[in-house]
């Protein structure tokens, strides 16, 4: 029997200067089902969220709710809350220093009436729920698990008819995602219309019912859990069609590692405070490998604990046959290791300091800045590698945050080419950069390989991967799944292996 609709969205847009961030998209949730909203980074799914919950105004389109007449004006999350729409985020937003029944019930005048109301109904809804621990204790002292269940428990119990869990388990171990799918599943069960935004696969097959999908903006299609297969839900993800394989032409300057022994460096049972299940990794000598996997699926938390820029927790790094601790970036830069990171604004540039400064950054770092490079020096790597990477820049002196985004990213490689690596991790280097900017990237990957330099690539663009490496390590749900090379390197087999090999 088929559950009422209890939300509709049509045809919503919504533009920013120069972007379409959504385009005509329909989204439609029923009474009593878990729906996954799934796509890439940039696909629109945040966006999507932030109207339906009153954070954005929609630029077009119309919202239907069960229960309100016409068509739903959401200008607030307020608005979203009087409408029966309730999210509960990635970060849990309540307060760790007040007790569980505080924290339901803050900010509801009128919601209970003394102290022993509030905390006999919170007893109530905690025991209905599920959910353990008891109104009195301390949020800040019950786990992640238990604090999102007590932030769902607060938004079912203001009578939600629709609830949004934005990335609810990317914090949780495998025991306490089971604790919340039960209680998702109890709600679902009562009627509750849950979206559930998620990266992983796995947990999509286990407790979704439909699946809408995203791409740049534009609705790809929505589907029947049981009518989607895991690989078709990554192709048509990525935007990629199985079997529909472009001609690329290999250009990699190494086919394979050359042996064990040779092993640039070599990772055993690596794992890190970042949650990715422990993995084993090397790299030869003039070899570019990558990670490859969907979005948030543990492909930058490993080159991270591999850097030192996430707290590692387990396992062993050794470097030409010799043992080495990596305890945190430094320990990496002085063993030959450069990092560039995925988010060039946040960890890659300091806005306000020069493009000269920007480049000489990481090898005064390693010198000490007590011991500071003459102005003389700092000019003259500056100019070399403006010349080198034809920086588009008005001179050394132009503040870096003037730059494009692709001029930005060549300074920061920049930086990393001047302490001269051993071994380079270039974590997304052509994100959100013009194509010939790209093009430029991947030839100096291949030139820097064939100078002896070991590569580690990471793109989310299955043709670049192809194109610059020989060999590629695929993640899925922060573990590694597979390792491909030589003929096995095709989209398809990318994708099967991503998707865990279910046609």
């Amino acid at each position: 029997m088929q559950n009422d609709v209890v939300l509709e969205m049509r045809g919503i847009c919504k533009y920013f200067p120069g972007v379409r961030a959504l385009e005509n998209v329909d989204f439609t949730l029923r009474e009593g089902e878990i729906h996954a909203l799934m796509g890439e980074n940039g696909a629109g799914k945040s966006t999507l969220i932030k109207v339906l919950t009153g954070v954005y105004p929609k630029d077009g389109g119309e919202i239907s709710i069960k229960g309100v007449e016409g068509n739903a004006v959401i200008k607030s999350p307020q608005d979203a809350q009087r409408a029966g729409i309730s999210t509960v985020y990635q970060e849990i937003s309540l307060c760790p220093n007040l007790t569980v029944a505080e924290n339901m019930y803050i900010g509801r005048t009128g919601a209970v009436a003394s102290w022993r109301k509030m905390n006999s109904g919170a007893k109530r809804l905690l025991d209905t729920l599920g959910i353990p621990t008891s109104p009195s204790q301390q949020l800040g002292s019950c786990s992640i698990a238990v604090q999102q269940m007590v932030a769902i428990a607060r938004a079912v119990d203001m009578d939600c008819k629709v609830l949004i869990l934005d990335e609810p388990t990317s914090s949780l171990d495998e025991q306490e995602v089971a604790k919340l799918f039960k209680l998702m599943l109890d709600l679902k069960n009562k009627g509750v219309g849950i979206v559930f935004v998620t990266h992983f696969l796995e947990q999509v097959y286990e407790v979704c019912d439909r699946i809408t999908v995203l791409r740049d903006g534009k609705l790809v299609g929505e589907y029947v859990i049981e009518d989607l297969p895991r690989v078709q839900l990554v192709s048509k993800m990525l935007g990629k069609e199985l079997g529909d394989l472009d001609s690329i032409e290999k250009k990699t300057a190494k086919e394979d590692i050359h042996s064990e022994g040779e092993a640039v460096l070599k990772a055993e049972g690596l794992c890190s405070a970042a949650g990715i299940a422990p993995f084993d990794f090397h790299i030869g000598q003039g070899e570019v490998n990558g990670f490859t996997g969907l979005l948030g699926s543990g492909r930058s938390e490993c080159v991270r604990a591999i850097f030192g820029a996430d707290h590692v927790t387990g396992g062993t790094i050794t470097m030409n046959g010799k043992k080495v601790r990596i305890a945190k970036p430094l320990d990496a830069m002085k063993k030959g290791i450069g990092y560039l990171p995925e988010d060039r604004k946040q960890d890659g540039i300091i806005g306000d300091l020069s493009v000269r400064e920007n480049i000489i950054l990481a090898l005064q770092v390693m010198k000490g800045f007590f011991r500071p490079f003459s102005r003389a020096q700092a000019e003259e790597f500056a100019d070399e590698y403006i010349r080198l990477l034809d920086i588009k820049t008005a001179s050394a002196d132009t503040p870096i945050k003037s730059l494009s985004g692709g001029n930005q990213q060549k300074v920061i490689l920049a930086r990393w080419l001047l302490t001269h690596p051993k071994y380079l991790i270039l974590d997304e280097p052509t994100r959100g950069i013009d194509i010939g900017t790209k093009v430029e990237i991947q030839k100096l990957v291949l030139k820097l390989a064939g100078e002896g330099t070991s590569v580690t690539f990471i793109s989310s663009e299955l043709d670049e991967m192809l194109r610059t490496c020989s060999r590629l390590i695929v993640m899925r749900d922060r573990r590694v799944v597979g390792e491909l090379k030589g003929e096995e390197l095709t989209q398809d087999k990318i994708m099967t292996t991503i998707a865990g090999g279910d046609m």
